[in-house]
C-alpha cells in the first residue's frame, strides 16, 4: 500500500474513532446533575474554552458572569455568579452537568442548556406562523462544552 493511501487510511479511522466516542445531546447521562462521562472522549481545550467564555458568538457566559479572570472583557454581567473560583465549588462532572442542562441543578435557572436539543416550546409559528419544523441543534458543540470545562477547571 501507497504510503499516500495508508496515511489517510490510518486518518480516517482516527477521526471514526473521536467521533464515535462523541455522546450525542439525548444520550447524556446525568447523576443528581453531575455529567461524569467526557462528551467527547477528547480533552479539553483551555484556550479555546477561554475564547467560547467570552465571545458574543459562542458561549458569551460573560453576559451574565463576572469572571475575574478576564478583566479585559467588558459589560460583565451579574445575574449568574462570579465564576472565580468555580472549581473549588464544583467537580469538574458537576460543571459538566451544569453546561450541559443548568436546570437539572437549579430547578429556576435562567443559564441556557448549552447541550440540550429537546422540550423547547417554538412560539413562533403561533406568533407568526414562520417558525421552523426542524429540531434545534445544540447552542454548543460537544467539544466546546469540554474546552469550556477546561477552562473553567483551572478558575480556582
Amino acid at each position: 500500500m501507497k504510503p499516500a493511501v495508508l496515511g489517510m487510511a490510518v486518518l480516517f479511522a482516527a477521526t471514526t474513532a473521536v467521533s464515535a466516542a462523541e455522546v450525542a445531546p439525548g444520550d447524556v447521562v446525568f447523576d443528581e446533575g453531575a455529567v461524569a462521562q467526557s462528551l467527547t472522549g477528547v480533552p479539553g481545550d483551555p484556550v479555546n474554552g477561554r475564547m467560547v467564555v467570552a465571545s458574543k458568538k459562542h458561549g458569551n457566559c460573560v453576559a451574565c458572569h463576572t469572571n475575574d479572570e478576564m478583566p479585559d472583557v467588558a459589560f460583565q454581567g451579574d445575574i449568574g455568579p462570579n465564576l472565580a473560583g468555580v472549581a473549588d465549588r464544583y467537580s469538574e462532572a458537576q460543571i459538566r452537568g451544569i453546561l450541559v442542562n443548568a436546570d437539572i441543578t437549579f430547578e429556576d435557572s435562567f443559564m441556557p442548556s448549552f447541550y440540550r436539543v429537546d422540550g423547547y416550546i417554538r412560539p413562533g409559528k403561533r406568533y407568526t406562523g414562520k417558525a421552523a419544523d426542524d429540531t434545534f441543534g445544540p447552542l454548543l458543540s460537544a467539544q466546546e462544552i469540554e474546552d469550556v470545562l477546561a477552562y473553567l477547571t483551572t478558575l480556582k
